[in-house]
């Protein structure tokens, strides 16, 4: 583990890195239909500059990446970067959260340059709600991305699924059976609303706990790797596992172990925090190495101690497409 810890001594050793701020769909929960202002390319930091923070980010005692975005594959050259990042000595988890739309043309190439594993955004498995959540999305696309993942090794191939009431809670049953029949991994999430515009469609773990009691008693389970906060369970006979995350009913913060690398420099301590830590301006201004350093530190000393989107305050800054989940 980390030497590194918070002012609440929580360790820090994850570090997620947006890659870029533009994604091909436009999921309800994270854009608007029109798309965000973007950010110049000039702004976003090259793989060069994302490889310097994560070098000196390890030799702090980060030992865990993942890349986010928008959709991280939409960036050009991608796994030029994870190799980059895969050679980094103290990086020995380095994993990839994707829409999956990409997924098939790349995991290939992907798994080649030193990825470990992924995470697919899947929110249904109806083509026609597919398409109306990520409004401009094929279900297929994302599927085939998911078996391309599998056929090369990227394992365990992870389904995170944000539970929407009135949206897609009819269908907590259809991807649990998922776990028994094709030995998916789904981890359920609960609806965050991040932006003070955003309505809640929450379903809480408890109740979608409840509801699928009809497929038998799913008993708790470690899982061997994860980096974040999901409660894993199985049913019986089952091969996949069903995680669960509440953000909402039960937060998480009192374990929170990572770091947010925004596409263009900024360092947050907290996802659901405007204050950040600007890192781009530093690495172009020719800081070295103790310098980064410090400021990575900086960023774990301010880290907040929780969020408060029970008490219902949201996030005033950011779209959630640019800070990267």
């Amino acid at each position: 583990m980390t030497g590194l810890s918070d002012s609440f001594q929580r360790p820090i050793n994850y570090l997620r890195i947006s890659v870029t701020d533009r994604c091909n769909l436009r999921c309800v929960y994270c854009m608007p239909e029109e798309g965000v202002a973007l950010m110049s390319q000039g702004d976003i930091l090259t793989y060069e500059e994302i490889y310097t923070v994560a070098k000196v980010a390890a030799g702090l005692g980060i030992n865990k990446v993942r890349l986010t975005g928008g959709e991280p594959l939409v960036r050009l050259g991608l796994a030029d970067l994870v190799k980059m990042l895969a050679g980094i000595k103290g990086i020995d988890d380095l994993s990839l959260t994707t829409n999956g739309i990409m997924l098939a043309q790349y995991a290939a190439a992907l798994k080649k340059a030193g990825l470990r594993r992924v995470n697919t955004s899947l929110d249904t498995l109806k083509p026609e709600r597919f398409a109306q959540i990520t409004r401009c999305g094929d279900l297929e696309d994302t599927l085939k991305g998911i078996e391309a993942a599998h056929a090369v090794g990227l394992e365990p191939v992870k389904i995170n699924t944000v539970v929407m009431a009135g949206v897609n809670d009819d269908e907590l049953i259809d991807f649990a059976r998922k776990t028994i029949d094709d030995g998916w991994h789904v981890r359920f999430i609960e609806h965050m609303p991040v932006t003070e515009d955003e309505s809640i469609n929450l379903v809480s773990v408890k109740e979608m706990k409840k509801r699928l009691d009809v497929l038998g008693k799913m008993e708790p389970i470690k899982m061997a790797l994860g980096n974040g906060p999901a409660k894993y369970y199985r049913f019986p006979g089952a091969k996949g596992t069903i995680g669960f995350i509440t953000p909402v009913t039960e937060h998480f913060c009192y374990q929170c172990n990572r770091l947010r690398l925004t596409a263009d420099g900024k360092l947050r301590p907290c996802l659901l925090s405007e204050q950040e830590i600007d890192l781009r301006e530093a690495l172009r201004s020719g800081a070295s190495p103790d310098e980064l350093k410090r400021l990575i530190e900086k960023a774990i000393a301010c880290k907040p101690e929780r969020h408060y989107l029970a008490e219902g305050k949201k996030q005033k800054g950011r779209p959630f497409s640019q800070v990267g989940g």
